[in-house]
């Protein structure tokens, strides 16, 4: 089990359950990051914690233990006139809204000639992940 606090390298390939790949290290540096900080999703860290240096697995994990569930609460509606006369929306288009913790990304998932429905959730929350993992340093 590798501890909090110790930094791992990962090589790793990410799909959904109809086997779209969504995110891989492939052609890339592995990514880098200290176990217990929070800086990959919680079944994620799970797995490599697991695991040995130079050792491959795949894992399945579940969309609670990945981006969490669909939140309908943060789906909206805006009128379209809210929106500035520069830009043309279109459907799967990231916005940038402002909220009081900052700018929020929102996704247009669907649009009328009056109104535009607004996603903020990320975009693979709702759905489970599987990934090819690769350990492959704990550095020291």
């Amino acid at each position: 089990m590798i501890e909090a606090g110790k930094t791992v390298k990962v090589h790793y390939k990410g799909t959904l359950e109809d086997g779209t790949v969504f995110d891989s290290s492939e052609g890339r540096d592995p990514i880098e990051f200290e176990i217990g900080t929070g800086t990959v999703i919680p079944g994620f860290e799970a797995a490599i914690t697991a695991m040995e240096a130079g050792e491959t697995q795949n894992v399945d994990i579940p969309c609670a233990e990945a981006y969490g569930e669909m939140n309908e609460d943060m789906v909206g509606m805006i009128p379209r006139a809210s929106l500035p006369d520069e830009i043309e929306p279109e459907v799967d288009m990231v916005l940038s809204m402002q909220s009081p913790e900052g700018d929020m990304p929102v996704r247009i998932i669907a649009m009328t000639d009056d109104e535009l429905t607004l996603d903020a959730n990320h975009p693979l929350a709702g759905k489970n992940l599987s990934f090819e993992l690769t350990l492959v340093e704990i550095c020291e």
